[in-house]
């Protein structure tokens, strides 16, 4: 299968960012799209727009790094569609800062959602698609993991997890079954510098991102190009950022 419409797409960290604009993108094109996050209110209201434009959605509050919400969604996404073609893991959270902070807490919470989250995304969904015969793994990573810089030390490695993670399962996966893509975005406008509790580096970070962060359409747009491709290709890493962003 190539090509966007009529695949069954399920999307993680779907409320907003680029879990929002990868769904309004790829709905628009003819995917059928699943969409899991914790905000179901503002889940419902994208879902909405996205009917009202005709296309085919379902939506499921999901915490990621809950296993069994992983399984349920996954469940649901091919119970309401037959199938499902490619899960985007999206959900994500940076909690930054000086390592001498000892923010402990951060970094638990950074490998449980960006990392555990990831691995209960692989676990819910390989099954499936092993037994259709095809799955595509597409997985929001960053370019924090490919400049380490102060303050994104934990986020960077965890990051670095993932891609590891992600190659890994590539190299297991050759029998043409399972794709992986790893896409590494820079800066973008997301509300991901609210989960950033260190007041300096939040203010610095929007900062940034107002200055030059792009647009998350962008990185959907990337996610799609991975997408629409067919099953024979593999897009194993896109890295996406600001043409400013050093």
């Amino acid at each position: 299968m190539s090509g966007i419409a009529g695949k069954v797409v399920a999307i993680t960290g779907a409320s907003s960012g680029i879990g929002e604009a990868t769904a309004r993108l790829l709905a628009e094109r003819g995917a059928l799209v699943s969409l899991g996050a914790r905000r179901t209110e503002r889940l419902d209201a994208v879902a909405g727009e996205l009917r009202d434009k005709g296309a085919s959605v379902i939506t499921g509050r999901v915490d990621v790094t809950r296993r069994a919400d992983m399984d349920a969604f996954v469940a649901r996404t091919v119970e309401g569609f037959g199938r499902i073609d490619v899960l985007v893991g999206n959900a994500g959270i940076a909690r930054i800062g000086p390592m001498a902070d000892l923010d402990v807490d951060g970094w638990t919470a950074m490998i449980d959602v960006n990392l555990r989250g990831v691995l209960n995304g692989v676990a819910a969904a390989m099954p499936a698609f092993r037994r259709q015969g095809r799955g595509h793994f597409v997985t929001t990573v960053s370019t924090a993991g490919l400049k380490i810089t102060p303050t994104m030390a934990v986020y960077g490695g965890v990051k670095n997890a993932v891609r590891t993670v992600l190659e890994g399962l590539r190299q297991e996966s050759t029998d043409g079954v399972i794709r992986t893509t790893a896409v590494s975005p820079g800066y973008v406008r997301t509300e991901l510098a609210d989960s950033i509790d260190d007041p300096a580096v939040r203010e610095l970070t929007r900062r940034t991102m107002a200055e030059f962060a792009i647009a998350p359409e962008a990185v959907a747009r990337t996610i799609a190009f991975a997408v629409e491709q067919p099953d024979d290709v593999e897009i194993g890493e896109i890295v996406v950022r600001p043409t400013r962003q050093g």
